[in-house]
């Protein structure tokens, strides 16, 4: 690590700043540099580290006149780094993490962790396991703050600012840092009046005759799976209502519009209760895992830590259970 070979002196001999110029201010403009270059945009820049573009363009401009070269040049389609620059970066994200590390290490079993996370989920896994909650995790890390952006798009990180994503599924970007924190298991369901009008499809081959809900993503209709002795088959569903909404989905199929497949601990409430039934059960598919996501390009830090094991005890627990 830096830190090991004297981080100041390296810094002084790499850039030819004084070691007593290294302050807060420095530090603050080189996170501000880094989210420039891996935003590719200072307003996103900007907006990533809680400043107006105007403070963000000011404090790039003083670090490139403290540095004394350019570090990214503006044209008009938009932001690219210099030689110069290249070099700063790599430096400033190997100083930023060892710094961040060393923060967590001195304040281990002393402070709480720290500072705003920026977080992504889908709609349902927010209002229904994390926003609920919250209470706890703020009580436990009272100097932390999230920043929740419920897509159910998956948002670029890097591009986007986030710290971490938690996402359902197995991920397609090999760049990406990821834990499994949890798994959850697909079940069809249906309402009894539903069924009572159209039957019970007993084989995969008798959907065709039913109104299959489907859920958009990224504008896509997402398949549902199933498993036929031991093999993964895939089938497209269709009804009159289309949504990108889980909720919706949920309020549709316990008012009899169709079918639909989703996490079982969305329904289990209503299983329990006898408004939805199983189906296919012997068709279902492998648990699919709960993954948090953070990139590549930053090391988890205590922050990231503590809402990735708040969250992973939530799974384990709540998730687990309802889904017996």
């Amino acid at each position: 690590m830096y830190f090991q070979y004297g981080i100041m002196e390296y810094y002084e001999f790499l850039f030819g700043i004084h070691v007593s110029e290294v302050h807060v201010d420095q530090i603050g403009r080189m996170r501000l540099f880094v989210r420039v270059v891996e935003t590719g945009s200072f307003s996103r820049a900007a907006k990533a580290e809680g400043v107006v573009q105007s403070t963000a363009s000011k404090e790039m401009s003083a670090l490139e006149k403290h540095i004394g070269g350019t570090l990214v040049r503006r044209n008009s389609r938009g932001l690219t780094i210099t030689e110069q620059g290249q070099e700063f970066y790599d430096f400033s994200v190997g100083m930023l993490a060892d710094l961040d590390a060393a923060e967590d290490r001195i304040r281990s079993g002393q402070t709480s962790p720290r500072g705003r996370l920026r977080v992504t989920c889908p709609a349902v896994f927010s209002s229904r396991l994390i926003v609920p909650n919250l209470p706890d995790f703020f009580q436990r890390y009272p100097d932390l703050s999230i920043d929740l952006q419920v897509s159910e798009r998956y948002l670029n990180l890097v591009g986007d600012g986030i710290d971490v994503a938690i996402r359902i599924g197995n991920l397609a970007d090999s760049s990406l840092l990821s834990r499994q924190i949890g798994s959850v298991t697909a079940v069809v369901v249906a309402s009894p009046g539903y069924l009572e009008r159209y039957g019970k499809p007993r084989g995969l081959e008798d959907l065709q005759h039913h109104a299959c809900l489907p859920f958009m993503f990224q504008g896509n209709s997402k398949t549902w799976k199933f498993e036929v002795d031991g093999s993964q088959v895939e089938i497209v569903p269709s009804a009159a209502l289309r949504t990108n909404d889980a909720d919706a989905v949920h309020t549709a199929v316990r008012a009899g519009l169709g079918l639909a497949q989703g996490p079982r601990w969305i329904f289990c409430d209503d299983i329990d209760a006898g408004t939805l039934v199983p189906l296919l059960t012997a068709y279902a598919p492998q648990p699919f895992p709960i993954q948090a996501v953070h990139s590549g390009t930053r090391r988890m830090n205590g922050a990231i830590k503590a809402f990735v094991d708040f969250v992973a005890e939530l799974t384990r627990g709540e998730l687990n259970l309802r889904m017996a």
